[in-house]
């Protein structure tokens, strides 16, 4: 059952169980000046209200957001795969996810905007979401991503996907929801991201994040997207505020062009300065918080072949391997399972399997996405 489908007995249910809706205090910064990017009268009665699902209040004020959505970041709960797709398991998971967030972590309220269960029903996460959703204008401030919380839009999966794929129920509210922001904030498809390309962890799994590139597309297909308007690569926006595997490959690629910097995936003092002086010595336009900008990205990767040797290997196959390719050790030289593996990256992406590292590799493999994916 689509969760669409049937959302007016659903809500006539829900309310007639959960009884007089909780009345959360949020901070007074939600009236903010914005255009909205949606039509105020489309039907958003599929996703379930904080009120709806019968969450607590908030233990502090929220804020909104006084800076621009970006970016879509998508999680997996690291939850059980579990095989009750229900309603009532869905509000169970939003209710079981705002406690172990408010009690367990000592947020205010839940981290993530929404929650998708393995059943496919949407759920609000952190109160206020769902008004901001409809407005289009600016989000809530979150707790799912440090450095990412007042730009990104967060979406937690129930399940843990390591090894495991989604169920197609939830995979295709994934869509929905995803197409529904991008319409509503004025993104797009390639503006989809996972947590681990923002932050150091095993988020949102190997398994799912093979699948984003399809996850990708689909919302690219949904949006009706002009395959012009796609830049030909969107690089992560890295920054001073996060910390990730990428984080680290930029501190390779910054070592081996003779920058003295920590390898430790932290975007320290230094990673800062050596940012800011490769954009100012290759004529960038330096960014006050190191942003890894698209010159900057495309002037600091080198192409790499059969041949090569070095920090920058090194950095590719520490990706790889962190990402999933087992098989694939750090030796520092381009090897047969770094080959392999390389070219099994540009197949999921949709890129000519030639096992090289050019530009369009090197951005999918920082978690970046590339315009010939969307030709695939």
């Amino acid at each position: 059952m689509h969760v669409e489908d049937s959302a007016l007995d659903r809500r006539t249910l829900l309310r007639a169980g959960l009884g007089a809706a909780t009345v959360a205090v949020v901070g007074s910064q939600l009236a903010l000046p914005g255009t909205a990017h949606a039509d105020p009268g489309s039907d958003l009665d599929w996703i379930y209200s904080c009120d709806e699902w019968g969450a607590r209040p908030p233990a502090d004020p929220l804020s909104v957001s006084a800076i621009p959505t970006n970016k879509i970041i998508v999680h997996h709960m690291a939850f059980p795969n579990v095989t009750d797709y229900s309603e009532a398991q869905a509000v169970k998971l939003a209710r079981d996810c705002q406690n172990l967030h408010m009690d367990g972590n000592g947020w205010s309220d839940t981290g993530q905007h929404f929650t998708i269960s393995r059943g496919g029903y949407v759920m609000e996460g952190r109160r206020g979401s769902l008004e901001r959703l409809r407005a289009g204008d600016r989000q809530m401030i979150s707790a799912h991503c440090p450095g990412e919380n007042g730009r990104a839009i967060g979406i937690e999966n129930e399940g843990t996907y390591v090894t495991e794929t989604p169920p197609e129920a939830l995979l295709d509210s994934l869509v929905a929801l995803c197409a529904t922001i991008c319409r509503r904030y004025g993104l797009h498809a390639h503006d989809i991201f996972g947590h681990w390309d923002f932050r150091t962890t095993l988020c949102p799994g190997a398994a799912f994040y093979r699948q984003f590139p399809t996850l990708r597309r689909r919302v690219f297909e949904e949006l009706g997207t002009d395959l012009g308007d796609v830049p030909a690569r969107r690089w992560p926006d890295l920054w001073r505020f996060v910390g990730s595997p990428s984080v680290r490959v930029v501190q390779y690629l910054l070592a081996h062009r003779g920058y003295a910097v920590p390898v430790n995936s932290v975007f320290d003092a230094a990673t800062v300065a050596a940012v800011q002086d490769w954009q100012y010595r290759n004529g960038i336009g330096v960014d006050v918080d190191a942003t890894l900008t698209a010159p900057t990205w495309e002037t600091l990767v080198p192409e790499l072949g059969r041949d090569a040797t070095g920090l920058p290997v090194t950095a590719v196959q520490f990706l790889l391997n962190f990402r999933g390719h087992t098989e694939v050790t750090t030796t520092g030289e381009y090897d047969h399972p770094t080959k392999m593996a390389v070219k099994d990256l540009q197949r999921v992406h949709g890129l000519p399997a030639h096992g090289k590292l050019d530009l369009d590799t090197w951005c999918a493999l920082v978690g970046g996405v590339v315009r010939r994916s969307f030709r695939h």
